[in-house]
């Protein structure tokens, strides 16, 4: 295949996998308006909502519309939180967050993926024992002025529980209700955030490689093009093919 073919190729996925990330987003912002209020300031759900859009600087005009929708009125849609849980090929843990306005259809749509990629869907806390619920802001060391040790003093003064320094990035970890105050600290600070979100880690991975990491990478796909899945949470640890 010509190089420029294939790049294409995968600009188009890279493209269509961000207005994927936007939309889902919207939601959030959306629903969240609509449980708690349209003022960010008053709601810390839509200001979560909003923080994790601006870092992948999702438009402005995307955040404004999916909050003037939630004050819409009658006509508005209300959507649920459900978190799925279940295993996939290798016996990894893997948990999904919908929005759906419609149980039945998301229920039967995400326990179709998991057995058409050879997983199968589990009761309530059939993994999530596995995970903990953080709040973890990415920083990219290319977007740094500072060196290590002055990033992991600034995290920690912030309120910070953890910092893991990697090659390419740092990952800051906070107690779910001290995320966004951190991040409003660091944000003061000129800090700059690939992303910011409250999510579900592993306490530990398993490495997939061959069969099995084929069939999560599909199982992944699926997911992520559902349009009620908006975030999906897993143990898994590639191996580097």
């Amino acid at each position: 295949m010509p190089k420029f073919k294939l790049f294409a190729g995968r600009k188009g996925k890279a493209d269509q996998a961000k207005n994927n990330r936007f939309v889902k987003l919207g939601r959030e912002i959306y629903v969240q308006a609509r449980r708690g209020g349209t003022n960010p300031e008053a709601n810390s759900g839509l200001r979560a909502a909003i923080a994790s859009a601006r870092a992948i600087q999702m438009p402005a005009d995307n955040i404004e519309r999916a909050i003037k929708k939630a004050a819409g009125g009658a006509d508005s849609v209300d959507y649920e939180e459900i978190i799925y849980e279940g295993y996939g090929p290798g016996g990894v843990a893997i948990m999904v967050k919908c929005l759906t306005d419609n149980r039945n259809r998301t229920a039967a749509d995400v326990r179709a993926i998991f057995n058409k990629r050879g997983g199968n869907m589990g009761e309530s806390g059939s993994v999530s024992y596995m995970f903990d619920h953080k709040g973890l802001l990415v920083v990219s060391r290319e977007d740094l002025d500072k060196d290590e040790d002055t990033v992991i003093m600034e995290a920690l003064d912030a309120g910070a529980e953890d910092v893991v320094a990697g090659e390419d990035s740092f990952e800051i970890l906070t107690a779910t209700e001290d995320f966004l105050d951190v991040k409003t600290k660091l944000d003061a600070g000129g800090y700059m955030f690939e992303s910011a979100s409250v999510q579900w880690l592993p306490q530990n991975t398993i490495a997939v490689e061959g069969e099995n990491s084929d069939k999560l990478l599909k199982m992944l796909d699926a997911f992520d093009d559902n349009d009620d899945v908006q975030d999906v949470y897993h143990n898994i640890e590639f191996g580097d093919e």
